[in-house]
């Protein structure tokens, strides 16, 4: 149940004062989310229609395609909006929607990285397993649960930061409705809230990024000490340099937002990496994988002559 607060709506002060920097800004986001969702959605059409692509592997980048552009359509449509209006208003229930979908998408993603690794994993160290293993159900339950538990991670964050109350200012410092930004308007005691920040969230990010890191160090070791040949060590490495690099992107922004505490950080410094992990990652994934994986470009060229 939403607060009965005091405050209607909030002002969102967006990514820069400085208004002649306004338009300049516009034409770049709106191109970078028009790649994101150009690029995303080619990858998420083609891993759909392509049967060569109907594999453990791919239907994972699919969902990665899927919440990235999910994930920026929270949050920049409002920016290129405010960028063009001078009242950047949003209102109580929308800015704790948006940070529900902010939060879910993001917790999601993250969760879908270490099961991305997982999978290269099984791929690598267990070849003979990986059909049983890696089934049709085994990969559905996987995704599902790892939507569910994301969904349900925001929804505890946008309960409780509904049920503050905001008596005060309503000017948020950054140019989305993040949990941070609001906890230094409200009024009242918020030590619960921060506290499930950093141990819920903590552990929603600091957890996969360990299983991930983990999976691709026993995929190294793995490789170093069964693999004697320098062509296949290096055909299997390179399968999973593009998923590295995407795990590097997302978790390096994330981490140092929300793992160091809220009294050492600065809401400029946090707008700066929010930039990173809300419009640089999502447009660079499809480009990463696109010109790192030889399958998805040959998929690619095949569908572009299909339509030619």
């Amino acid at each position: 149940m939403l607060n009965q607060t005091s405050v209607p709506e909030f002002l969102l002060l967006g990514v820069t004062d400085i208004q002649e920097l306004w338009p300049f800004l516009f034409v770049v986001l709106l191109t970078i989310y028009l790649v994101n969702v150009i690029g995303n959605g080619a990858i998420l059409m083609i891993v759909i229609s392509d049967p060569r692509l109907h594999s453990p592997m791919y239907f994972f980048l699919g969902n990665l395609s899927c919440l990235d552009i999910c994930y920026s359509t929270v949050t920049l449509p409002k920016v290129l909006e405010n960028l063009l209006s001078t009242h950047k208003a949003i209102s109580f229930v929308g800015c704790i929607s948006q940070l529900h979908f902010f939060h879910f998408l993001g917790s999601t993603e993250s969760m879908l990285l270490a099961v991305m690794a997982f999978d290269r994993f099984v791929a690598i160290c267990k070849p003979l397993h990986y059909i049983v293993i890696m089934n049709h159900q085994c990969c559905t339950q996987m995704t599902s649960t790892v939507w569910a538990i994301g969904f349900f991670h925001a929804l505890l964050h946008s309960i409780m930061t509904s049920r503050l109350d905001f008596c005060g200012s309503n000017h948020i410092h950054h140019f989305f409705c993040d949990i941070k930004p609001l906890l230094e308007l409200a009024c009242g005691n918020t030590d619960l809230n921060k506290w499930l920040l950093n141990t819920v969230t903590g552990t929603i990010a600091m957890g996969p990024f360990f299983l991930t890191f983990l999976s691709y160090f026993y995929v190294i070791v793995y490789l170093l000490y069964k693999t004697h040949s320098c062509s296949l060590l290096h055909r299997a490495l390179s399968t999973c340099a593009s998923h590295f690099m995407v795990v590097i992107l997302f978790y390096a922004p994330v981490l140092f937002t929300y793992i160091r505490p809220a009294s050492g950080s600065s809401m400029d410094q946090d707008r700066v990496i929010a930039i990173m992990y809300t419009v640089v990652t999502p447009v660079l994934n499809p480009l990463i994988y696109t010109l790192r994986n030889k399958e998805v470009k040959r998929a690619l060229i095949r569908a572009i002559r299909r339509k030619l």
